[in-house]
């Protein structure tokens, strides 16, 4: 069994959600981690937050917020255990940020530690 990261890709992550949208939001998101943590396949997860955020370009650059030219931003990920990517897709169908419009889940293996693959 492998570890996949589920990635979730904000499409516009400049837009402010209200504080009863994101209690709404957590809650639907805590769900569906506890839905995979009762088949035993939750590993770890973190929300990403967008205040104080940098991004350090080639040319050391360093940009305020992880917006630029591109609005589409990573507001957190969580870490699963699954036979495969489609089951480890499956998984990511059933996040709430898929409610909003353009957001996208994306699915990686994650390299194995014990022998550098």
């Amino acid at each position: 069994m492998d570890e996949y990261a589920l990635i979730m890709r904000h499409e516009d992550g400049s837009k402010i959600a209200s504080p009863e949208q994101m209690e709404i939001w957590m809650k639907a998101t805590m769900d569906w981690i506890g839905g995979i943590a009762a088949q035993n396949k939750f590993v770890s997860g973190t929300g990403l937050l967008f205040d104080d955020a940098k991004v350090v370009h080639h040319n050391k650059l360093v940009t305020n917020r992880p917006f630029g030219e591109i609005k589409e931003t990573i507001g957190g990920f969580i870490t699963v255990k699954a036979e495969s990517a489609e089951e480890a897709a499956e998984f990511a169908k059933g996040c709430p940020v898929l409610q909003g419009e353009g957001n996208t889940m994306e699915v990686r293996r994650i390299a194995k530690r014990d022998n550098g693959h």
